[in-house]
């Protein structure tokens, strides 16, 4: 997190240790868009959805973890655009498939937690709400965190968009951590870690275990077994944790 930049930083880093306790034995949760080779497979109680499932297929009613694609909604996009202007349409703004509005309609259907990087343009073009402890009509509201205290080698600043559980509900946070990772600034965006893809994109360890905790938190055991009905356009994405 950015500390002093949003309202809820007290409730967020408090004193208690970050560990989470044990997952075995606890409900369950959905994981939605992970990679491949996503860690999240070999956590206990978490039924995860890659590219080979199909995450938009999802119609549990779970409570969710949701990482779905980034790529057309982060501030890196306005950098490819320019690069290639030829390929304006395939690289437009929020050309994800429907992947994002499918994730935010089911963590408002099921509980859980959604994530992107801070800054993602999807929190603009859906509405919703700012950082701080206000939430939306759905009982959502959203915390800018930092990977880095989790473990990620760079400061990987992300906002979390959370329904069913309170700020005073999160699970403990955490100390703040220095970020390692070696950056370069350029002129088109702040500043781009070198590392792998593959580094980049792996949620830490530790913070898997943070999120699939403050999903279980977030359960909504009264919710429909209906799921939202397919986008237009929807397909299988490329997974990003």
């Amino acid at each position: 997190m950015t500390h002093g930049a949003i309202d809820q930083t007290e409730a967020l880093h408090g004193s208690t240790p970050c560990g989470v306790a044990s997952t075995e034995g606890l409900g369950r949760v959905a994981v939605l868009f992970a990679r491949e080779d996503s860690g999240y497979k070999a956590m206990p109680g978490a039924d995860v959805w890659d590219k080979a499932r199909d995450a938009t297929k999802y119609r549990g009613t779970l409570p969710v973890v949701a990482h779905q694609p980034c790529t057309r909604w982060s501030m890196i996009n306005g950098v490819v655009l320019s690069r290639y202007p030829h390929k304006a349409e395939e690289f437009a703004w929020g050309n994800d498939g429907g992947t994002f509005r499918f994730a935010l309609d089911t963590v408002r259907r099921c509980g859980g937690v959604l994530e992107h990087p801070a800054g993602s343009r999807a929190w603009r073009h859906y509405g919703m709400p700012q950082r701080g402890r206000t939430p939306d009509r759905f009982g959502g509201w959203t915390a800018e965190v930092r990977q880095v205290d989790w473990g990620h080698r760079a400061e990987k600043r992300t906002w979390l968009y959370i329904v069913g559980a309170s700020p005073d509900d999160l699970p403990p946070m955490p100390p703040p951590r220095q970020h390692t990772a070696v950056v370069v600034r350029m002129p088109e965006c702040t500043t781009v870690e070198i590392m792998s893809k593959a580094e980049r994109e792996h949620t830490p360890p530790e913070f898997r275990s943070w999120l699939v905790e403050l999903a279980r938190r977030c359960a909504r055991p009264n919710v429909g077994d209906e799921g939202p009905s397919r986008l237009a356009g929807e397909g299988p994405a490329r997974s990003t944790s």
